[in-house]
């Protein structure tokens, strides 16, 4: 069917990759039913209605789940946002997302910048594009690394005057915080994003600074918690991770400054960490050339290094890792080539056991998202190879995916039947 809305699609003459074990197994069938695999068999799978979809022994895995990106990130340099309407930059998100999922990630989990507006028009189909977790408007202090204001600027007088101040908010105090925290949940979030160190893409905080105080982090937890949600804390320095993870925080973002001790500290509490060591090494390549400026730069040959060194710590000490991007404007075609870059340091399965199975954990999809097993929702991909083998199969821009189904409707598809 043209439209890619058959109600049953069965995947013959494939190696199954379901990330749960170490390798890919030959033999299987898979048949999908609506928007789930209903059936997962070592044995030929019996049906007079299904399309059939001959992988050529090609890989069959699970979709792939990045755990940070900004879909409304459009800039390098993240002030020029300030110059972009809010539609010009909705429109951009449009293509960012597509894009996405062009590449093979059916999930992404946005820490700070979409709204459901954008959630809502995937899920009715208005764009294309990966299922969607928000954070909504992202929360930092005042001269944190949410406020990027110029030293002579006021602050914004409404949250819908332009691109970047639609992204994120200064909130200062306990009751701020709770107000705001609020304020999401109302607005549909998925998670709350707070901002507890400096940042490379913010020009004045120090790397090491601490922001929020302790108070403040409790009530952006307790008010999560209190709506069903969680909070996810973007942290460098090793004090910064204790403070928010020893305060509720259940995720880390980057991390790359982390020792051993606060690695055993979030290995105790269950806290993951969503590490994105691209993004530094696409800074260093391009940032400067789309406007970053030579303090952020300088910031980013601080936390570059550490970015390996916190995948070996978190590995050694059990800190569970998901599969993270974080790029910010024309950068983000480098989304997939986290996947070789985690591969100097750890094994092929590993990298991508942390986006699909970790990351299904990360957002709380476990058992529905990230396997290949009846019941699950049924995202997958076809690699053409085995990427075990060659990790670089899952990188670029998905010209080495054959097919991409999301919910069991076909993004792509170029193996015939069900096209």
């Amino acid at each position: 069917m043209s439209d890619g809305k058959s109600s049953l699609l069965l995947f013959r003459n494939l190696r199954l990759l379901d990330p749960r074990f170490d390798e890919a197994r030959g033999g299987f069938e898979v048949l999908v039913e609506g928007d789930k695999f209903k059936e997962v068999s070592e044995r030929p799978i019996k049906s007079q209605t299904a399309d059939v979809i001959d992988c050529g022994g090609r890989t069959l895995m699970p979709g792939l789940i990045d755990c940070h990106v900004h879909c409304m990130h459009s800039e390098v340099y993240i002030r020029r946002l300030e110059e972009i309407p809010l539609t010009l930059g909705t429109a951009r998100a449009a293509v960012r997302v597509r894009e996405m999922l062009d590449r093979g990630f059916t999930t992404v989990r946005d820490t700070g910048g979409s709204d459901w507006g954008l959630k809502a028009a995937i899920e009715q189909g208005l764009l294309p594009g990966p299922r969607l977790f928000i954070a909504g408007r992202s929360l930092g202090p005042t001269g944190g690394h949410n406020d990027n204001r110029a030293r002579t600027q006021a602050p914004p007088a409404c949250f819908c005057c332009n691109a970047m101040v639609h992204l994120r908010q200064v909130v200062d105090g306990v009751d701020e915080m709770r107000r705001a925290v609020r304020e999401q949940m109302r607005q549909g979030a998925d998670h709350i994003k707070i901002m507890v160190s400096g940042g490379v893409a913010s020009p004045f905080d120090p790397l090491d600074s601490l922001q929020f105080s302790v108070g403040e982090i409790e009530a952006a937890v307790e008010e999560a918690h209190a709506f069903g949600r969680y909070v996810c804390a973007h942290a460098y320095a090793p004090e910064a991770i204790e403070r928010a993870v020893g305060n509720g925080v259940r995720t880390i973002e980057h991390g790359n400054l982390i020792d051993d001790e606060r690695a055993r500290l979030m290995a105790e509490k269950g806290a993951y960490l969503i590490a994105n060591i691209v993004a530094y090494v696409a800074i260093k390549e391009r940032a400067a050339q789309f406007g970053m400026l030579p303090e952020m730069l300088a910031k980013n040959e601080m936390v570059l290094e550490g970015g390996y060194r916190s995948l070996e710590i978190c590995k050694r000490n059990g800190v569970k890792v998901a599969y993270g991007s974080d790029l910010l404007g024309a950068l983000a075609n480098d989304q997939s080539r986290e996947f070789s870059i985690r591969t100097t340091v750890l094994p092929a399965i590993d990298v991508i056991r942390s986006a699909t199975v970790i990351g299904a954990e990360v957002v709380r999809r476990p058992g529905k998202l990230g396997v290949i097993e009846p019941g699950a929702w049924a995202d997958l991909i076809v690699v053409d190879g085995d990427p075990l083998k060659d990790i670089r199969l899952l990188e670029g821009q998905g010209q080495h995916l054959s097919t991409i189904v999301k919910g069991g409707r076909f993004h792509k598809n170029r193996l015939g039947a069900g096209a």
